[in-house]
């Protein structure tokens, strides 16, 4: 909790016996008492932490604004290890500093604040009291807007902003009080009055992530196919990466707009549109409304059919998917071109058409990946026993996100099934198609070659290869068997391995707290202390108990009394 009771005197706080200056990074000291009545700020931070080193410009903007036209000083509080490192890092922040060899100072700072994480930036008003300890967070989201940083004021920017977005204007998103105008690729100001009634794509990306790599040309392709056709949409970039270098390889050689470099508009759009994933195109409509939070997955399946992003269009493509998904079938999605097989060990081609009406599970999946490495045993496991009550039941194909050959081949190795070639072109298909955003992903494909789930995984881990055939109608089946065994069970019961009540719950799968194995489907569970017993573990102690007092029963008729944990002779 921030203490705002307390009135923290300035010079006490910052000097020592030996000590009532702070230092400038050009070593000019400066009188502690100097700050008496101005807003503080004190940065806590370290050359060696890298969310410190991409913050600190950040605040270096907010203090070259604030500074000179408000009563506002920055202090920094190195927890630089050396003082070479120290000076180095103190070289490029123009506020002050306490000196590094008052170490006494600093860990006294930092046991006052309770600062456990860099950076930190604990705010002071004119008093002395901490008007917050959330200054990175307020400086990130609303910079120098945001000052004198206290909770008034954030209030009030927050109520701008719903304002803003109750009232949103294309203007209101792209243009700022010192900006009306985006660029072009060959760095021409466009007057952003010039892209009002058009429809607009905000596309927010990051020129050093593969996913943005993959999906810009295929926007490119997408946009220049709706110019050609004389729509009237424009595409504004909003480049997340930090470097101008990044900056420029992400606008040049494409037609579309951007806004400019280092622009305090790229920080808040992100936050104003509750960005979630990259890549990301924001529509906006011709009214200056937000049609659609992202479009980019629907380029990517639908291209130009998706145009003009409206409900309306979104529902007919949605109606489209339906119909391909019924008339789905193997060779449909496994099939291009000339590409109609899969491979055994050997490489040995498989065709596709052989492997038409079983139960195909599609693997995810890859060797560099720990989640990978520990749900294979599961799979294999499940593999082999489906296979040994009907050999023609089913079949796996592994599709890798391996990164050389090597790899693939040594994870692929160790696998009883069928993979897609390495680097074959329908894995960027099928990962499109089914929307794979992590890996292990299990898909199943039934034995009419429709979609039966894409939840195939967390189905093995809960039921093995009970779960074949991974329909609907089988895992009610298995839940309905769960729901009946477990009606035998008491509904609570104590454990000598835990002091409170253990109570019978659904759980998906835990790792039991008895015996260290995995659990699932249900557990008697307490929740206060998220403790689990497998059933089995939980009533082996139950049953053993239940054995001893029908012994003391026995023992009572032989003439034995038994009172608590002590039985006598009568």
């Amino acid at each position: 909790m921030e203490d705002v009771a307390v009135a923290h005197d300035v010079l006490s706080l910052l000097s020592s016996p030996h000590r009532d200056f702070l230092i400038r990074n050009n070593g000019d000291q400066v009188k502690i008492e100097s700050l008496k009545g101005k807003n503080i700020g004190l940065y806590f931070s370290g050359s060696w932490c890298g969310p410190c080193r991409r913050f600190t410009p950040n605040l270096v903007e907010v203090y070259d604004e604030t500074s000179s036209k408000a009563e506002f000083e920055v202090v920094f509080v190195t927890s630089d290890r050396d003082e070479d490192s120290f000076k180095g890092y103190f070289s490029k922040m123009p506020w002050l500093a306490i000196p590094f060899s008052d170490s006494e100072t600093i860990s006294s700072l930092k046991k006052l604040f309770q600062v456990r994480g860099i950076p930190s930036l604990v705010l002071l008003d004119q008093a002395g009291q901490v008007v917050t300890k959330s200054g990175v967070m307020i400086i990130h989201e609303h910079g120098a807007e945001a000052y004198p940083f206290t909770s008034e004021r954030i209030q009030q920017l927050q109520e701008e902003e719903e304002e803003a977005r109750r009232n949103q204007t294309l203007r209101s998103i792209l243009a700022s009080r010192s900006r009306d105008f985006v660029l072009s690729s060959d760095g021409k100001k466009v007057a952003v009055s010039e892209l009002e009634g058009k429809v607009v794509g905000l596309y927010f990306y990051s020129v050093v992530y593969e996913p943005c790599v993959e999906f810009t040309p295929k926007l490119l392709e997408a946009y220049e196919k709706l110019r050609q056709k004389g729509e009237s949409f424009e595409i504004v970039a909003i480049p997340l990466d930090s470097d101008e270098e990044s900056f420029k390889k992400g606008v040049e050689n494409v037609p579309w707009l951007s806004l400019p470099f280092k622009d305090k508009s790229i920080d808040k759009l992100p936050r104003y549109f509750e960005l979630s994933a990259l890549p990301t195109l924001v529509i906006i409509g011709e009214d200056g409304k937000t049609l659609h939070s992202n479009v980019a997955e629907a380029v990517e399946e639908h291209g130009i059919a998706a145009y003009p992003f409206t409900p309306d269009k979104f529902a007919e493509l949605s109606e489209i998917e339906k119909a391909k998904e019924e008339s789905q079938t193997l060779e449909s999605i496994l099939v291009s071109g000339e590409h109609d097989f899969v491979i055994g060990k050997d490489g040995v081609k498989v065709p596709v058409s052989e492997l038409v009406g079983k139960t195909i599970l599609l693997y995810f999946s890859a060797h560099w990946c720990p989640p990978c490495r520990a749900f294979l045993p599961k799979l294999i496991d499940a593999y082999h026993k489906i296979k040994e009550k009907d050999n023609n039941a089913l079949e796996v194909i592994f599709i890798s996100s391996d990164r050389d050959q090597d790899s693939f081949d040594k994870f692929f190795g160790g696998m009883p099934w069928l993979a897609l070639p390495f680097g074959d072109s329908r894995k960027a298909f099928l990962s499109r198609k089914f929307k794979v955003s992590g890996i292990p992903m299990l898909v199943a494909i039934g034995s009419s070659g429709r979609t039966v789930t894409k939840e195939a995984r967390d189905l093995i881990d809960l039921h093995g290869a009970d779960a074949y055939p991974f329909t609907e109608e089988r895992i009610k089946e298995l839940e309905a068997e769960e729901e009946e065994t477990a009606k035998a069970w008491p509904q609570k019961l104590k454990h000598e391995s835990h002091e409170h009540e253990l109570v019978v719950t659904r759980r998906r799968t835990y790792v039991c707290d008895g015996c260290d194995e995995q659990g699932r489907a249900w557990s008697f569970y307490c929740a206060e202390c998220d403790f689990d017993l497998h059933p089995k573990c939980a009533l082996e102690n139950k049953e053993s108990k239940d054995d001893d007092e029908a012994k003391n029963e026995d023992k009572a008729k032989d003439g034995w009394v038994c009172d608590g944990e002590v039985c006598t002779k009568a």
